[in-house]
């Protein structure tokens, strides 16, 4: 069994009127099937409202499934007596770091987490200094979070997640509220916890570029997964995921663009390397 396995996963959202009645029913997730495995690096893309976030909350159990089932780390989410070993194995970054730092100094921020789950005093500041350093953020552990960039506070955030020893991240589109600089940060730094650590990492995001590092991209659409693949294979399908309202990274645009106007160019570029080296076979052949 994977670290994460869903089966016909289904979730509902329920709006309900004055009188406590259920007025309207959303169906957010329908019927998704997930098998990651330890150490994978998955990235999750879809429009707002796709399902992709409602998707990842079932990982952390803050929603549990309407219908269908998941397990983390072996233990069924809809069982109150797994919520402790599920939350300790699966750690969630949301979109702001601001709300999820509480402490007034980074270390003791970082700290907070081990703390809650008991962990020895000596113990927790080898863990605060391992998250920090993780995740390059060490030389600031003295800091105010307050004085920190966008980029530093969630590293911050991530580092905390680091410290109770989850096997597992997810990050609900961490670099959202980014500029170009702080979500280069982010996603090296995960990208360090996932090759290094051997940290399963579950990325939710709108930003293509980041996911062509991903072991596996799974696109969601009205609750539905509606292409898997890897993030060559998903990216070679330019057309079909304008379909689904979705880019694909710049440099794989243009390729797919080049190809169209009578390059002999392959679909899925992924990067400007890559790309500068067709160009190159391509002249080297004429």
């Amino acid at each position: 069994m994977g670290i994460i396995e869903a089966a016909k996963l289904v979730f509902e959202y329920k709006k309900y009127d004055d009188n406590g009645q259920v007025e309207s029913t959303k169906r957010a997730v329908d019927g998704v099937d997930l098998n990651v495995q330890k150490g994978d690096f998955i990235a999750i893309l879809g429009h707002n409202g796709s399902g992709k976030s409602t998707l990842a909350k079932h990982i952390n159990a803050i929603l549990v499934p309407t219908e269908g089932t998941i397990y983390v780390d072996g233990k069924d989410t809809k069982d109150e007596e797994n919520l402790w070993d599920i939350r300790s194995t699966a750690g969630m970054v949301f979109q702001n770091p601001d709300n999820q730092i509480i402490g007034t100094v980074v270390e003791e921020d970082v700290g907070f987490g081990p703390e809650n789950m008991g962990v020895p005093t000596e113990q927790i500041w080898e863990r605060v200094e391992e998250g920090l350093r993780s995740v390059g953020m060490w030389e600031y552990r003295k800091s105010s979070p307050n004085k920190l960039s966008g980029g530093q506070k969630q590293r911050v955030a991530i580092a905390g997640v680091v410290a109770m020893h989850p096997k597992c991240i997810v990050l609900d589109e961490p670099t959202a509220m980014l500029d170009p600089t702080g979500r280069y940060e982010v996603i090296r730094a995960v990208r360090a916890l996932n090759q290094v650590e051997d940290v399963t990492v579950i990325l939710i995001t709108h930003y293509m570029e980041e996911v062509i590092y991903a072991d596996k991209v799974i696109v969601m659409d009205d609750g539905k997964v509606v292409m898997q693949g890897t993030p060559r294979e998903i990216f070679s399908q330019v057309d079909t995921l304008k379909q689904y309202r979705l880019d694909v990274p710049q440099v794989t645009l243009l390729a797919h663009e080049l190809r169209k106007a009578g390059l002999d160019l392959p679909e899925g570029i992924l990067s400007r390397d890559e790309l500068v080296e067709k160009l190159c076979q391509l002249k080297s052949k004429n």
